[in-house]
């Protein structure tokens, strides 16, 4: 069956996106429009029609990423699986070896450009924050938790997942491997849910 035209846009998009990730981590600002157009198998002018600069390009690759993450806050389950969700997605995109070469690309960018680098993190991991702290007020609402500082904790939250997998992708020495992924989520869920537990007078 043929593809409708909001598909075909949106995998090129896709791919420019993913184009300009690999770039980035290899090349930092270095690399051209040309260069992402050439990668992601499409036209300069398709690049620039989709996104205007470098910065439009972080931008969107923040934010995908960040959705991504930031998915199971969406669903109504109980909140030690919500946070072990989040948490394996968040372990899966920081730690996987796969990945790590973005979060070298993010620190070559905040060398050279610091307003794209801050753009990045507004984007990215500072919305992923914001949206765990939303989610975590609601939770506290609802008498499934009592979270006082959601902000704070949803701080806190992403430091006990991620431990040194920042420092270790910016390194490039070995990450956890994908069982200790799987055990750090749990872990990190359980231990969460544990010391942020709804009060008797909320839990009635």
């Amino acid at each position: 069956m043929a593809r409708r035209r909001g598909q075909i846009d949106e995998k090129k998009s896709e791919a420019i996106l993913d184009a300009a990730a690999a770039l980035f981590a290899d090349k930092g600002l270095a690399v051209s429009m040309e260069e992402i157009a050439r990668v992601a198998g499409v036209s300069k002018q398709t690049v620039y029609n989709r996104f205007a600069t470098k910065l439009d390009l972080a931008r969107a690759m923040a934010s995908q990423k960040s959705d991504a993450i930031v998915a199971p806050l969406k669903s109504a389950a109980p909140p030690a699986e919500v946070l072990e969700a989040l948490a394996r997605l968040l372990l899966d995109r920081v730690c996987h070896p796969d990945k790590v070469g973005s979060m070298r690309g993010v620190a070559l960018l905040s060398a050279e450009a610091p307003e794209l680098a801050q753009a990045v993190y507004e984007a990215g991991p500072l919305r992923s924050l914001n949206l765990l702290s939303a989610w975590l007020a609601d939770q506290t609402r609802a008498g499934r938790l009592n979270v006082p500082d959601p902000d704070e904790a949803a701080e806190m939250f992403s430091g006990l997942v991620l431990g040194h997998g920042h420092l270790r992708a910016m390194l490039n020495v070995p990450q956890i491997d994908e069982a200790r992924r799987d055990r750090r989520a749990r872990e990190a869920a359980r231990l969460f849910v544990t010391a942020y537990a709804p009060t008797l007078d909320q839990a009635r």
